[in-house]
């Protein structure tokens, strides 16, 4: 039972749309890859983690950037929308040092688009091997 503030008590809004990545993660946390609720969608925290359930580009910034990244473009394309439709990203790094690396693979998906960024460096992750993790919103029409 969750005994704080929370809304898992609440009534589920009939247009919320659960989206699933098959991260063993989702069911034990209690979260899933993405949400959408009308018109916006919100991907949770993504790290580069392989088909295979490992971490890919184990000591490689950009190699997780990028697959970061595919995941959430599977993601929002599950929830009906596209990198053109971000409107907000959040880069957490292990090592702030990685910054211009990863922004520069972030900057190939979203240049054009331009969404809200912040990137910020973290204490840690869940896994020692990863040293990204990236979050997005979209708006779509």
């Amino acid at each position: 039972m969750c005994n704080a503030i929370c809304l898992c008590h609440a009534p589920l809004m009939t247009n919320r749309r659960l989206i699933s990545s098959g991260s063993p993660l989702e069911p034990v946390i209690g979260f899933s890859r993405a949400v959408r609720v009308g018109n916006i969608i919100s991907v949770s925290g993504t790290a580069a983690i392989g088909v295979d359930g490992k971490t890919v580009g184990v000591g490689d910034a950009a190699a997780q950037t990028r697959r970061c990244l595919e995941i959430i473009e599977r993601a929002l394309h599950d929830a009906g929308a596209a990198f053109a439709d971000v409107v907000r990203t959040r880069v957490m790094l292990r090592n702030i040092d990685d910054w211009s690396a990863v922004a520069a693979v972030h900057g190939q998906c979203f240049g054009t688009v331009r969404p809200a960024c912040t990137v910020c460096q973290i204490a840690s992750f869940i896994d020692p091997d990863w040293l990204v993790e990236i979050e997005a919103d979209a708006i779509v029409n």
